[in-house]
């Protein structure tokens, strides 16, 4: 499974930007892809994540202002992040939890990084 990851770029404190990831299998056969973001000389947090059946769950500093969504004509998982601040800047990343069957039951679980892209924010 490749994740491409894009949208970043130098956005205005205030402002919004959309990122996207692109899956190269149906995003509906991944159970959930999350977008993550790590800034320099901090660990890598998750931002936001969207689970097949609908349900999405929000880092709670990205809650009200933040919504992911999967667009299946696009094959890709968005992530819209409004009121931008400048602690938003970082590297966003999506990840892929692929559900692993064999013979029919579930026996496992793969995890699959895209390679991230750059948000900038300025004051």
């Amino acid at each position: 499974v490749q994740l491409q990851a894009s949208g970043g770029g130098l956005v205005q404190a205030g402002g919004s930007l959309r990122l996207s990831c692109a899956a190269s299998i149906p995003i509906s056969s991944i159970k959930t892809v999350a977008w993550y973001r790590q800034a320099p000389g901090k660990q890598r947090d998750l931002v936001a994540a969207s689970v097949a059946d609908g349900a999405s769950d929000y880092a709670n500093s990205m809650k009200g202002r933040s919504t992911i969504s999967r667009n299946y004509a696009r094959n890709t998982v968005d992530l819209e992040i409004n009121s931008l601040k400048p602690e938003d800047a970082a590297v966003y990343y999506c990840k892929a939890e692929v559900q692993i069957y064999h013979g029919g039951r579930l026996s496992g679980r793969e995890d699959y990084w895209g390679q991230g892209t750059l948000v900038t924010v300025s004051s």
